[in-house]
């Protein structure tokens, strides 16, 4: 068991930070207040550093000008958010002046200049405060080096007295526009941290819309037409052969139980979760139910030959998922839309990717999309599914007749789009 603890000198560090926040803040809000107070105390401070002589030295005899002066230098710092430079120029001018006619140069009669000096290095950039930093530290330093009042100190302590002095608020307010900045850039990554959460989060939801909107197109378009076929050829074949018309119904019914079977495993991974208490989820289907698919189109009266080239190799889930669903889509489409009777499917092998072709050679119906793809998502929904693995499409017409659909997929895509290709 561990304990922490904070020292005392972090908790004034702490303590002084959150009482400079709130003075930023009530700051904010109500500038000009804050304003008079700071100005009221900055006169009190000059006035009372236009008093204070070295011990023996005559005080300059020059009160109401000096206290003119520095009341006109005050009235300029009410001016310091809107013009920073000018409050500084003024303050620093009635200083100097104030210092020449012979006043002691202490921090106090300093105050209304270092205010002024330190807003200045707060809301400029640095090379503004640098320029008029050191032209007024000159100013002073050499109205301080010709004072009567410091007569008898040398000139080294006379001219290093007012750099030192005037140098600590450039400091101050030169960390705390940095601070400032610091907080701005902070407050600022961490919108666009959010904002790109926000962003990738209706992403993956149009991601995830788009993988449900293909299996449900897939699974409901593949098995209607199917059982819309078979509920043709069972029609024309009643009364000549009620033998084939019987078996095409047993058909039919497995038809319509496969599509509802799909379907919920469809909508049931949308409500399935980690508990380990759910019913488990069917496996997704892949090339090795080109069986089961073949038998359901001849049932349809389309009769489909299956070919392999190559060596059959092991495909990860989401290539065996997409080459099934792009073989189904494009005999599904033979079945509504060309008035084919034979569809020819060949797997090729070839390296690391798997080759389909899936052709015919009937005739293009009028209503088909086959001519015009732009009408229907099936030719779209194949393509999308092969490009989000890294695999390509092309369909279209053959110069000899009928319709073909070439697919080229990798046989182990990238870890990127094998997550996103998992869903049955």
């Amino acid at each position: 068991m561990s304990t922490s603890s904070t020292s005392p000198a972090a908790a004034g560090t702490s303590l002084e930070r959150r009482y400079t926040d709130r003075l930023e803040q009530y700051a904010d809000r109500c500038p000009l207040a804050v304003d008079v107070v700071l100005v009221l105390a900055l006169m009190g401070c000059a006035t009372l550093g236009s008093h204070l002589t070295l011990p023996g030295a005559e005080p300059p005899g020059q009160d109401r000008a000096a206290l003119l002066l520095l009341g006109v230098s005050c009235l300029a710092l009410l001016k310091h958010r809107s013009h920073p430079r000018t409050a500084v120029a003024v303050t620093a001018v009635c200083t100097v002046i104030v210092v020449a006619l012979g006043y002691l140069l202490t921090p106090l009669l300093l105050a209304p200049l270092m205010a002024a000096l330190y807003w200045l290095a707060t809301q400029t950039d640095r090379r503004t405060t640098r320029v008029h930093g050191v032209t007024t530290m000159a100013a002073m330093m050499v109205a301080a080096g010709f004072s009567g009042s410091m007569g008898h100190v040398s000139p080294l302590l006379r001219t290093i007295g007012p750099f030192l002095w005037l140098l600590l608020p450039l400091a101050a307010g030169t960390m705390t526009r940095l601070r400032r900045a610091y907080l701005k850039a902070v407050q600022a990554r961490a919108e666009h941290a959010e904002r790109t959460r926000e962003e990738e989060a209706r992403l993956r939801v149009t991601e995830e819309r788009m993988r449900i909107a293909h299996e449900l197109h897939d699974v409901v378009a593949h098995h209607l037409a199917l059982a819309n076929a078979q509920a043709g050829t069972a029609a024309h074949l009643a009364l000549t052969s009620p033998e084939q018309t019987k078996k095409i119904l047993t058909d039919l019914t497995g038809t319509t139980s496969s599509a509802l079977r799909e379907l919920k495993a469809t909508l049931g991974l949308l409500r399935h979760n980690d508990d380990r208490h759910s019913a488990p989820l069917e496996p997704s289907p892949g090339l090795a139910r080109l069986p089961e698919l073949v038998s359901a189109c001849a049932s349809a009266g389309l009769t489909v030959t299956v070919s392999t080239e190559g060596e059959p190799r092991p495909l990860s889930p989401g290539v065996d998922l997409t080459a099934f669903r792009i073989v189904q889509e494009a005999l599904t489409n033979v079945t509504k839309h060309t008035a084919a009777e034979a569809a020819h499917v060949r797997l090729a092998y070839s390296g690391s990717r798997l080759l389909i072709t899936v052709t015919n050679d009937g005739p293009a119906a009028t209503r088909g999309p086959e001519g015009a793809p732009s009408r229907g998502f099936g030719v779209m929904g194949m393509r999308e599914r092969a490009h989000s693995i890294g695999g390509e499409l092309r369909a279209g017409p053959r110069p000899e007749g009928g319709f073909e659909v070439t697919t080229a997929l990798p046989l182990q895509p990238s870890s990127a789009v094998a997550e996103e290709s998992k869903t049955p």
